[in-house]
Order: structure tokens, then C-alpha cells, then sequence
């Protein structure tokens, strides 16, 4: 067999071709694998805010990230990091969150997270929802927020309980 002249270049451009496939995809995992690396993603994610370090809050947010804000929604990261630099100042954070429920769609590229939020004094006011994308590397980013308040609600009817509308 022959080494002819575009022979070394054929394999160079395969070889690269093959790398950059292989750094476009995350390896695949099972959904309990991508449903805990989510938690640990948004566990993280919250203690930035607990840790008071906004340029670690900020590598969790896409660049093309929508904050609902509660009808007023922020768009894009910029603007989302100019509303939430205000919960980084001052030396105790105003509210904590945590993961209580995650799932992660069948291609494992997108994720909801879902939760309690507490004030600093450890009171329940909401509970929040966010939505969370898988990139090229395996890393997971949110790309939607939002959130409604606690209430003391009962009985049947109430949305949150599991035998009503």
C-alpha cells in the first residue's frame, strides 16, 4: 500500500474531523445520572448567592437567558446579572433556594428544576422553577426562571394539592 501526497493531509483533516465530533456531544448518561448532576448544578448554583460571589452566579447563566421576573421578564445575561447584582451586596444573602424536584427530557439536553425559596430568616415565601440546558461540553446552564409565591393554601381546589385542579 502507498502513501501518496494528500495521504498524511487525509488523515489529519479525519482526525481533527473526529475530535471536534466528539467535543460537540457530552457523552451520554443515564436520566439519573443528568437528574443529579442537574441538582448539583442548581444546589451550586444557589450557593453563589449563600457564598455572596456574583462571578460565579454569572458562569450559570446563558448568554440567551430569560428571568420571567415575575411578569417583567429580563432578557439576556447582561441584563439579567444588572437586576441580580443587588441580592450580592451586603454580607448575608436576602433568600436561599434548594432543588426539591428535577427531571430531565429524554434527550437529556434540557432539565426543569423546582423548589422552595426561603427569606433570610428561614421562611418559606416561594418556590421557584427553572429550566436548564445542556451545552456542547456537558455543562449545564439555566436558560429560563421563574417563581410565584407561598401561600397557605388548603383544601381541595388548591393547586397544590394533588387531588385538586
Amino acid at each position: 500500500m502507498s502513501n501518496g501526497p494528500g495521504t498524511p493531509a487525509l488523515a489529519a483533516s479525519a482526525l481533527a474531523l473526529w475530535l471536534c465530533s466528539c467535543a460537540v456531544s457530552p457523552p451520554p448518561a443515564s436520566s439519573d445520572t443528568l437528574r443529579q448532576q442537574v441538582v448539583a448544578t442548581e444546589t451550586a448554583f444557589a450557593a453563589t448567592l449563600a457564598a455572596r460571589d456574583f462571578k460565579a452566579f454569572a458562569e450559570f447563566v446563558a448568554e440567551d437567558a430569560v428571568f420571567l421576573n415575575g411578569g417583567n421578564p429580563l432578557r439576556g445575561k447582561a441584563t439579567i446579572l444588572v437586576h441580580w447584582k443587588k441580592f450580592f451586596d451586603g454580607a448575608q444573602a436576602p433568600f436561599s433556594w434548594k432543588p426539591e424536584l428535577v427531571e430531565v427530557v429524554g434527550n437529556g439536553d434540557l432539565a426543569e428544576s423546582t423548589g422552595p425559596v426561603y427569606d433570610a430568616s428561614g421562611t418559606l415565601i416561594s418556590h421557584y422553577y427553572s429550566t436548564w440546558r445542556r451545552d456542547a461540553l456537558g455543562h449545564w446552564h439555566i436558560v429560563l426562571d421563574n417563581g410565584y409565591d407561598a401561600c397557605a393554601c388548603q383544601g381541595a381546589g388548591f393547586r397544590g394539592d394533588p387531588d385538586g385542579v
